[in-house]
């Protein structure tokens, strides 16, 4: 059985992982700072994991965070009993998302603009209502006209015309 306690200690006592394969972007790490600036008690429900030489297993991010933000001291829990196979399996396993979000559940019984600001992206409803309400991003301005001409004759002639003065025509008969 690994023995690991809650402790309160400083900063500076703690040492990132070099070799965490996780990263954040800018983006999400500034909603992060924002939750730990808003929620500073969380830290101490979640605390940072570190091994026997205080390098961090879990929590790096987190880490940043709290330095970004100018803490002096935050929670770990020291998981000094942990072999090096165990620390690695630990890193991995403690990032690793094996449930999924019910988005339904989360549209309807919860508020998505604080979801969205404690972190959580990529709601598939907003994806949806993006691409039914703006898609001013997508879309290339382009003007035209619609004439009606009596009969072929006259089309042939208006073509031309346009094609003269450097339009980019089509003939369509419908």
């Amino acid at each position: 059985m690994i023995k690991a306690k809650i402790q309160k200690v400083s900063i500076s006592s703690i040492k990132e992982n070099d070799a965490n394969p996780r990263f954040i972007n800018k983006h999400k790490f500034q909603k992060l700072v924002n939750s730990v600036k808003e929620f500073p008690e969380m830290l101490s429900l979640r605390p940072i994991v570190v091994d026997k030489d205080n390098i961090i297993l879990g929590g790096n991010m987190r880490y940043k965070a709290c330095k970004e933000i100018g803490l002096k001291e935050v929670y770990i829990i020291q998981a000094a009993d942990l072999d090096d196979k165990q620390a690695q399996e630990f890193i991995i396993k403690d990032n690793v998302g094996f449930g999924e979000w019910d988005w339904d559940v989360l549209a309807n019984d919860w508020d998505v603009k604080e979801l969205e600001d404690w972190g959580l992206d990529g709601f598939p409803f907003e994806k949806e209502e993006k691409e039914l309400n703006d898609i001013s991003d997508t879309i290339e301005s382009s003007y035209r006209i619609e004439v009606e001409i009596e009969n072929e004759e006259e089309q042939e002639k208006l073509y031309n015309e346009l094609i003269e003065k450097g339009y980019i025509c089509r003939i369509l008969t419908l």
